[in-house]
Formats: structure tokens, C-alpha cells, sequence
């Protein structure tokens, strides 16, 4: 008997294994995949500029961290007795100028070099709806609660999106040209911006990058159906959080088994178990930490790290 219905993934042509240096870009679910990536030790950076939903924001972070342009005290503002800047996250506003300004360009230099380094760039698009400074016409990645009044709130066109997404590995190409691409959609629905208004949003996402990529614009790029395995696979509110909104760990754990088969290199499969198992191991809580048993245990797991670390030294516990 079947209870799902199975959405055929093919295989990257283009493997993660642990030779790889990935950077992870976009929504709260690049965060959830990232944290995976990060478990089974993979060489990965996750969002250097915090959460970054709409295709605009991000292709704007790429240009400025490919072109090393630095922050100046005009891309930073005063609110709320903190500074803040458009252009990223909340996560990384400071009370302080200068440690803000030198924070941001110190991110923008490991990005560039994170860039040139990778071998695979994740990122994963959230909602084509943007919020448009008034004062300036510029497109903002975040509002930093500032009113309402300050923005017109709209939604990309899938031209713009195309646009957006080609300038954003277009940027990357140039700094990296061998640089593989994976895509995913986030199953996280925006219910603020609406119900209709959000199924609109995620379908002009879809369609901009299927368009790019059966039009063979996007070389070496790998589209991951992580939203639609949510809609259709996991086509039931048990597999979200206690918001309906927001995949349930059991649904990332799920999308994650998906990816592994698919997006990850046969080769490293086998070692994934060995550090799921080593992982557990360093989580669990001795009774008595000082009787003997225990201190096998720990030599015991020593020797499992030491021999994993024998053929991936990159792997680091």
C-alpha cells in the first residue's frame, strides 16, 4: 500500500562530498538544510548576512561581496537606539556605529573569499514579495520594524525574478566560473503578505528559475523540489510546526533523507552513518563521568573519530 506520492528527483551531475566548500543562502529553510550540512560535518557557510528572503536582496549581497564593495556609514541607519542596515539581517544590527560598519565589511571580505572557494552555492528563494524604500526606490531585505508608511510593499514580476536570479550567478560565475548551483523553493508559507497572495508569490519564484533552467541558462545547476515535497508528499498538517506554517523537524528530517539521496555523493554515504553515530555519542550524558565503563566509551568513540579522520581530515568533531 502507498500513503504518499513519491515526487521522482533525479541525481545531481554535480555531487556534494566532503571535498566540497558550500555556501548556503536564503529563507529560514536554507538555515534548516544548512544546520544538516553542518551535523554531518560538510565544509559550509549558512546566510553570512543573516535570512534573506526575496531574489533582489540576495543578488544585491552578491554583487557587493564579489565586487568587494565596502559599506559606508550612508547604507546604515539609527532606530530604536540601535543601527541597522537594509540590506541584511536584524540578527546583525549593533548599538554600536563603528563596530557595525567594520562588522559588515569584515563579512563582506569572507563572503567574497567563501565565493571564490566554493564548489557549491545553495540558495533558496522565500517570496517574490518585496518592501521598496520610499526615500530611495531601493528594495530592502529587511524592515528593522521601521513604519509601515516608509515602504510600498509589491510583488517581483517573473521577469525581474529571472533577471535577479541570472545577475546573481552571473556575479558568482565571474569570480568562480566552475562553481555548481543547487535551487530550492521554501516550503515555508508567508501567510502575512496573504493566501492567494503567497501561492502567487512561491508560483512566480518556480516559474523564473524552471524557465532559467529549461532554458539551459543556468550551467551546472541543480533544482531541489523541496517545496514540492511539502505540498504533495507531505500533504498533511502533522509535518508542520505548532504554526501550520513552518516545517515540523520530522518533515526537515524527511526532506533531508531526500536530498541525501539525491544531492550527495554515493562515495561519502556510508561516513554520514559513522558520524550520525559519533554525533549521538558526543550528545550522550554519562551517570558517572569518572567510572570505568564510561571511560571506555570514550576511548572507544576516540578511536571511531581518529579512523574517520584518517580518510577525511577536513572532518572535525
Amino acid at each position: 500500500m502507498k500513503f504518499t506520492t513519491l515526487i521522482p528527483i533525479p541525481n545531481s551531475t554535480n555531487p556534494i562530498d566532503f571535498n566540497a566548500s558550500m555556501l548556503s543562502l536564503g529563507s529560514c529553510f536554507a538555515v534548516n538544510m544548512g544546520e544538516k550540512l553542518d551535523y554531518f560535518k560538510f565544509y559550509n557557510t549558512t546566510n553570512p548576512f543573516g535570512i534573506i528572503f526575496n531574489p533582489v536582496s540576495i543578488e544585491k549581497l552578491i554583487v557587493r561581496a564579489v565586487n568587494q564593495i565596502k559599506f559606508t556609514e550612508e547604507d546604515i541607519f539609527f532606530h530604536n537606539e540601535r543601527f541597522h542596515c537594509y540590506e541584511v539581517h536584524s540578527d546583525l544590527s549593533s548599538d554600536n556605529k563603528q563596530e557595525f560598519l567594520e562588522g559588515l565589511n569584515a563579512k563582506v571580505e569572507s563572503t567574497h573569499q567563501k565565493i571564490k572557494a566554493a564548489t557549491h552555492v545553495m540558495i533558496t528563494y522565500g517570496t517574490s514579495w518585496v518592501y521598496q524604500e520610499k526615500k530611495s526606490g531601493a528594495v530592502v531585505a529587511n524592515c528593522h520594524k521601521m513604519p509601515q508608511s516608509h515602504f510600498d510593499k509589491r510583488v517581483l514580476s517573473v521577469a525581474s525574478i529571472e533577471i535577479s536570479i541570472q545577475n546573481t550567478v552571473d556575479a558568482i560565475r565571474k569570480l568562480n566560473p566552475n562553481c555548481s548551483f543547487v535551487f530550492t523553493i521554501s516550503p515555508v508559507r508567508h501567510i502575512k503578505d496573504g493566501f492567494v497572495e503567497n501561492q502567487r508569490s512561491k508560483a512566480h519564484l518556480i516559474t523564473a528559475l524552471q524557465n532559467l533552467l529549461s532554458d539551459h541558462l543556468l550551467d551546472k545547476a541543480y533544482y531541489f523540489p523541496a517545496y514540492e515535497i511539502i505540498m504533495d508528499e507531505l500533504r498533511d498538517y502533522r509535518f508542520y510546526g505548532e504554526d501550520l506554517l513552518h516545517p515540523s523537524t520530522m518533515a526537515i528530517d524527511y526532506i533531508w533523507q531526500r536530498f541525501k539521496a539525491t544531492a550527495i555523493s554515493e562515495t561519502v554515504l556510508s561516513t554520514l552513518d559513522d558520524i550520525d553515530a559519533i554525533q549521538k555519542s558526543l550528545l550522550h550524558k554519562p551517570f558517572n563521568p569518572t567510572s570505568e565503563s564510561h571511560q571506555k566509551f570514550l576511548s572507544k568513540l576516540q578511536e571511531k573519530i581518529t579512523k574517520l579522520q584518517e580518510n577525511y581530515p577536513t572532518v572535525q568533531f
